[in-house]
């Protein structure tokens, strides 16, 4: 009797004391969503930032923005996830919504180099490791460690409970096998999106309820226990004894720190391409968003590849790829600054430039430049400030010759099987077409460039340029101040801040669940999504909805080398699109024969391909007066080029889902042709034998 009233009075005290925890931290973060809305009141040019801006509100509620709904999680309250811990995360259909009931069924077979494809390199490493609540929870049992030996209570049993609860066995996750996934399609017939997906992701407040209610239930226990064994002293010394003899065996079996798992591989391109087995050490995702690009095209059902790319100065590029192994036509999709190929599949299948160009029949390869914090680097032991010491000119001639090589030698060797007995050809067997947003697409023109000026082949069939960077001197206040900041400091910062990026796993977390409360509190998130648009010149991209996307994860994500940045001002500087100045004339005519370097405007004459350039009217990181420059200056040096304008800020390329843009896109790869044979005129023989000289 006396027990059982004992165990009312904590039951209501606790539930009261959470009640009253809780309802305080709600009222915290009401209260600064409620400023946040507030200041977003008073802010000058708020409208034309999230003009365009698709679900925002800036009512101060608890309902944000939606993610693209088919990285929705759906609703991500504390009670809902606090009563699906155990749920897996990993087992999730993918449900495409249409108007008609029309079930595809198919498997690709698997090859030897599909079956190798990588692992994903963040998606693995989430099974061992603990959660900081975790540790929380296991460093307050044993704060407590007196009160175990005073009234025998085993705390240890409520962590290894909770352990247990909040997530799966630590098992490693074996590659998927590539195939279509059974489609569902629901009565919606204008929902073409996918709204089922394995974001199990948290934000901060909702971690911090939780961590409050294990501190709580931990205290409660505390008393709870302490109350028993006052009332039942017999009981005490039972426990205590069977306390003694299992902590050791439960401390040990829900404290795997990390795990060993073995994964097979194969060598892509080899005649006989050898399984072997490679030692992966995996890690805890901590209840981020740690999808990859691997992970979203498999989710959606198509067919995936990973190629490890080497470049000449070893660094270690990730080529991604969707394959079409018969196909003769492919296309080589290149992103951005602070950005990765998850942006050419961030909308689904609908609505995602890789997904288009695949269903139309192409290879599609995806590429990735260096520059992500896992610094990825044939040497192990690369310090950080070797690792981001390079500039746009290796982008533009280390990593895109490299993966545009590895493409050639695999696409000739799979044609070669596919078509064993074709004829010998010397002329390329596939045609090749590239999609460059931003800095891709400054970086893809060095490289045509360059190898024209050293008479190599580029393996190019047309170049599509969205919004492409090489001219800035047309920028915001905030450019030009950036830009003189870095023209007079970056000597001096390098060897203390040779990137911009998030250095430590604890605080990329911290950012990633930070960009989860944006979205849950949409008033917050239009703050920040106004601040951003004030340092991006207004430019009304969804930025608060990219910094969300899978790819800013604790484990990849990626940033940009000082030298980038101070290659990008040089050039805002100088007016003209210009290769790297090291700010040495010996160093510059060692590197490109004059003490200047090469102006690449100067060689535009030498592209001997189609040019699509393409500028948002809304753009205000590459305004179109930009774009408009690449396109006169290509067009009075007798470059087949096109200019088109679209309604759209910077991201809007590739984040955001327009149909016209898609259109446009798949309608410039179906022109693409056979490059007639023609002789070099005098002045292009001109141009590059200047460029040779400055080589």
């Amino acid at each position: 009797m006396m027990q059982r009233a004992v165990d009312n009075v904590l039951a209501v005290t606790k539930e009261s004391v959470k009640t009253f925890t809780f309802e305080s931290l709600n009222n915290i973060v009401r209260f600064i969503n409620g400023l946040s809305a507030l200041l977003l009141t008073i802010l000058p040019g708020k409208a034309n930032i999230l003009e365009g801006f698709h679900g925002w509100e800036l009512r101060p509620t608890f309902r944000g923005p939606r993610f693209p709904r088919w990285m929705e999680k759906g609703a991500s309250s504390f009670n809902q996830f606090i009563h699906e811990l155990s749920v897996d995360s990993d087992t999730s259909s993918v449900d495409y919504s249409s108007g008609e009931e029309d079930d595809h069924d198919g498997i690709y077979p698997l090859s030897p180099t599909s079956q190798s494809s990588r692992v994903s390199r963040t998606s693995t490493q989430g099974n061992c490791s603990w959660h900081w609540t975790d540790w929380i929870a296991y460093i307050f049992s044993w704060i407590l460690l007196p009160a175990k030996f005073l009234f025998g209570v085993p705390f240890h049993l409520f962590h290894v409970s909770y352990m247990r609860q909040s997530r799966a066995p630590a098992t490693p996750r074996s590659p998927r096998p590539l195939h279509f996934h059974s489609i569902k399609k629901p009565h919606a017939p204008k929902d073409h999106v996918v709204y089922r997906t394995t974001d199990r992701r948290r934000g901060v407040i909702e971690d911090l309820h939780l961590a409050i209610e294990i501190f709580i239930e931990a205290i409660f226990d505390m008393f709870h226990k302490a109350a028993y064994f006052l009332l039942s002293p017999t009981e005490a010394f039972k426990i205590i004894h069977g306390w003694f003899t299992s902590l050791r065996s439960d401390v040990k079996d829900v404290h795997p720190g990390v795990s060993d798992a073995y994964v097979t591989s194969t060598t892509l391109g080899s005649d006989d391409p050898a399984v072997t087995e490679r030692k992966m050490t995996i890690y805890q995702s901590l209840n981020t968003d740690a999808r990859t690009c691997q992970d979203v095209i498999t989710e959606m059902g198509y067919p995936y590849e990973a190629i490890h790319v080497i470049t000449s100065d070893g660094y270690v590029l990730h080529l991604e790829r969707i394959p079409r192994r018969d196909a003769r036509k492919a296309v080589y999709l290149q992103h951005g600054i602070f950005d990765s190929s998850m942006c050419w599949v961030s909308n689904g299948v609908v609505g995602s430039p890789a997904f288009a160009a695949y269903d139309q029949g192409y290879d599609v390869f995806l590429g990735n430049f260096r520059g992500f914090v896992s610094r990825e680097h044939v040497d192990k032991k690369i310090s950080s400030q070797r690792y981001w010491r390079y500039s746009i000119n290796e982008h533009g001639t280390e990593d895109i010759p490299a993966m545009l090589e590895k493409i050639h030698e695999v696409k000739t060797a799979e044609l070669k099987i596919s078509n064993p007995d074709e004829e010998t050809s010397h002329e390329q067997p596939y045609k090749l077409c590239a999609i460059c947003h931003s800095l891709g697409g400054a970086a893809v023109l060095m490289y045509v460039i360059t190898c024209q000026i050293e008479e190599k082949p580029h393996r190019l069939s047309r170049l599509i340029l969205l919004s492409p960077a090489g001219f800035h001197e047309d920028s915001t206040i905030v450019f030009t101040a950036i830009e003189y900041l870095l023209c007079l400091l970056a000597p001096s910062m390098a060897p203390l801040v040779p990137a911009f990026y998030i250095p430590t796993r604890f605080f990329r977390m911290l950012f990633n669940k930070l960009a989860r409360d944006f979205h849950n509190y949409p008033a917050v998130g239009g703050l920040v999504q106004t601040l951003i648009g004030y340092v991006a010149g207004g430019d009304s991209s969804n930025w608060v909805g990219v910094i969300g996307l899978p790819h800013y994860n604790m484990n990849d994500m990626p940033g940009v080398s000082l030298r980038v940045a101070h290659h990008l001002a040089q050039i805002k500087r100088s007016r003209r699109f210009r290769m790297y100045d090291y700010g040495s004339a010996s160093v510059n005519m060692e590197l490109y024969g004059s003490p200047e370097p090469l102006d690449l405007g100067e060689y535009y004459g030498l592209i001997d391909i189609p040019v699509d350039l393409v500028a948002g009217q809304k753009d205000q990181v590459i305004r179109p007066s930009m774009v408009r420059k690449h396109y006169k200056l290509m067009r009075d040096s007798g470059v087949d080029v096109s200019y088109n304008e679209f309604e759209y800020a910077h991201l809007d390329f590739t984040f955001a889902h327009h149909e016209e843009l898609l259109a446009y896109l798949m309608s410039c790869l179906l022109l693409v042709e056979p490059a007639p044979k023609h002789q070099s005129s005098n002045k292009t023989v001109k141009l590059k034998k200047k460029g040779q000289q400055s080589l």
